[in-house]
Parts: C-alpha cells; structure tokens; sequence
C-alpha cells in the first residue's frame, strides 16, 4: 500500500484491537495499538501536535527492493510528523543524500510525503514503528513490535539489509531467528544470516554525526559494500 494512503488511514480515529488481536499480523498495521504506553503517546501528541501524522509509521519504498534498511523508531517531529521514515528531521540528511548518491533514492533531501522523492532498489522501516516517548522504546514494545519486521522478511525479502544501530540490528536478528551472541554489532560489520547479509553501520543521528562517531565518509563506505554486494543494483 502507498504512504500517502497509509497516512490518510492513519489520521482516522484509532480503535484499540479486540484482545484475540493484540499481536500484529500484517506487514503493517496502519491502527495497531499492541503497546498502551505507546498507543497512549500517540493519542497525546494528536493533541498536542494535530497536524502530525501520529501513528505506526509505515515502511518506505518498493516491497522488491533487495536493501533494506532498518532504523530504530520515529522521531517525534521528524517521521512521526511526516509519515514517513527519516524524513522532516536531521536523521533523514545523512541517509537520503548517501543513498542518492549512490542511486537506491531519486533526491537527496526527503522532506516530507509527496515530495516527489522515490527509493529505487530499497526499503526503509524502523524496528519500532511508532513514537516512543523520549525516543527510548521499552524492551517489550521492542518485541512486540519485531512482528511487523519479522513478518516483511518473509513476505518481502531482500538480499542485503542495513542495520542503523544496535537495537536495529538486535531486531534483525531476532526476527531471522538468530542468536544475538552469535553477531556482534560493530560499524561496517557484515554477517551472513543465511540467504541475506546484515550490514552494519552506527545509526545516523544527530548525536553520532556532530560529535563525529559516523561521518559521511564511514556511512558511504557502508553503502559502499553493499553495493558492491549486490551486482544487479546500478546506480541511476
């Protein structure tokens, strides 16, 4: 389904799912509301911020594409504004100036649904797609949450994934059903999870790119291999 439609779906009034329900079994659930604190969050912000988006941010970009790359969660006024991941905020400047420049996005700057900007041989997700309050996800919403992740690998598998931080990665793993103690998370790791190859890289925050933990050099050189992994991607 489209973003756009996904955020009109979202802006109607949410209903809490019958109890037989509560875990999402969908690559999206545009109105789960399996963890209150977070189902509760939104429910504040849509009065604090009414012209936010509010809800499960749904995954960007084509269901084919062999990257995808996995984040951590919506930031407040950045994707959970918009509708869209990494986009409205810094977090979004780093990831879709790298990944035009490497042809997986048709623009540099992802400002907001509708702005023309198109991915092109990759999907970007979050490990917890909704708002957590001060952007700290409980280890249960975590899981609870990891279904959605799960659950798209299969319906949608890529051949390379990207992991912007550690809780990312854990999600990855988790969801392919791999022992965390078995891949250690490190910038510029790669691990081979069977038929896909987890790449890592630290996650493109703020706080990591002004005290210069990821630079644009490192977080290229990321891409870089991945690119290198998959021969059929060409850059447009």
């Amino acid at each position: 389904m489209h973003t756009e439609l996904l955020v009109e779906q979202a802006c109607k009034p949410w209903a809490p799912l019958p109890m037989d329900q509560q875990w999402p079994t969908a690559v999206f659930d545009v109105h789960c509301s399996a963890c209150p604190r977070l189902h509760s969050f939104h429910e504040q912000n849509r009065v604090k911020f009414p012209d936010h988006f509010n809800g499960p941010v749904p995954p960007f970009g084509p269901e084919s594409a062999q990257l995808l790359i996995v984040g951590l969660a919506p930031g407040l006024h950045g994707a959970n504004r918009s509708g869209r991941p990494f986009t409205g905020d810094y977090c979004g400047d780093l990831l879709y100036s790298s990944l035009n420049k490497f042809g997986f996005a048709t623009k540099a700057q992802s400002v907001a649904v509708g702005d023309g900007l198109q991915l092109r041989n990759a999907r970007v997700s979050n490990a917890v797609k909704c708002v957590p309050p001060e952007n700290k996800p409980t280890p249960a919403e975590i899981k609870t949450c990891n279904t959605f992740i799960a659950r798209e690998l299969v319906e949608h598998p890529p051949q390379a994934i990207l992991a912007l931080g550690l809780v990312a990665h854990q999600a990855v793993l988790k969801a392919t059903g791999h022992k965390q103690s078995a891949f250690k998370f490190g910038h510029a790791a790669q691990h081979d999870l069977g038929a896909v190859r987890l790449f890592d890289s630290y996650h493109v925050s703020r706080y990591n790119t002004q005290t210069g933990r990821l630079t644009a050099p490192m977080f290229e050189a990321v891409l870089q291999a991945i690119v290198d992994y998959l021969p059929d991607h060409l850059p447009q």
